[in-house]
């Protein structure tokens, strides 16, 4: 079974559980500390969230949350990792293992929420305060893969393309599990995290189209997208949303992503 889209349910839209984790010393991080916080758990919160500064300097966004490599990891654009709940569950059934929240090293993990059919620039209003904007999706890297010890995880996270929402930090405030989302802004374009993620990995061709959405991406992505317009030119085809769910991966394998930023 591979994991399927999730719906979203208008008013049923929650954060499950907020995650944070720990540095701890692993032997397959790249990172220079030779530590990784990729083991999230949930904690019972209000946890304060927050625009932590850029790229290189600013780590997580949230309180608590240590980010180990901070030449990939953390920053305003990556300032907080959400993915779905749905997701998770549809993993379990592949895996055949229980994957708590944080598994994947998200800080949020939500509930109704189709996280990686989410428009880059979307704004999400998380309980009273907290406001977000999705900047792009996680690209995989040897940290989670390693985290994970699935057999070739890479590949099949990357066929699969559930990647989850990166997010910028708006206004900050305070959250917790049980806390409400509501989809306050919707950009005029069609380029989700799940379609930005496929452009960056399998289909680089459609990197140009997405430039339309250039305000909001995060700045790896975006560096990625101008790179090969400049290359390249224009798309050979557009870039157009589809459904993220597709076929379980096959023998032929996909290009390797560059590092994600969840850890």
């Amino acid at each position: 079974m591979v994991p399927r889209a999730c719906r979203i349910e208008e008013g049923g839209l929650r954060i499950q559980s907020v995650n944070v984790g720990r540095a701890v010393p692993v032997p397959y991080t790249d990172a220079p500390s030779g530590t990784t916080g990729i083991d999230k758990r949930a904690v019972p919160g209000p946890v304060q969230v927050a625009a932590p500064g850029p790229k290189g300097t600013g780590a997580s966004g949230v309180d608590g949350d240590d980010v180990c490599d901070l030449r990939f990891h953390g920053g305003d654009d990556r300032a907080v990792y959400a993915f779905a709940r749905e997701d998770l569950d549809a993993w379990e059934q592949e895996l055949r293992r229980a994957l708590p929240n944080g598994s994947f090293g998200e800080n949020l993990t939500t509930s109704g929420l189709d996280v990686s059919g989410a428009l880059i620039g979307e704004r999400w209003r998380v309980g009273s305060d907290l406001l977000v904007e999705v900047t792009g999706g996680r690209l995989p890297c040897r940290t989670f893969a390693a985290w994970l010890g699935e057999e070739q995880w890479t590949k099949r996270f990357t066929r699969v393309g559930r990647t989850g929402a990166m997010l910028r930090v708006l206004a900050p405030g305070a959250v917790r599990g049980g806390d409400t989302v509501s989809v306050v802004h919707r950009p005029d374009h069609d380029i989700t995290t799940g379609l930005l993620f496929r452009a960056c990995t399998l289909e680089r061709e459609l990197l140009p189209g997405t430039l339309v959405a250039a305000d909001a991406m995060e700045s790896e992505q975006l560096q990625m997208a101008l790179a090969y317009a400049r290359k390249y030119g224009h798309a050979e085809k557009p870039a157009t949303a589809r459904p993220s769910s597709v076929p379980a991966p096959s023998a032929g394998a996909p290009r390797s992503a560059t590092p994600d930023a969840a850890s």
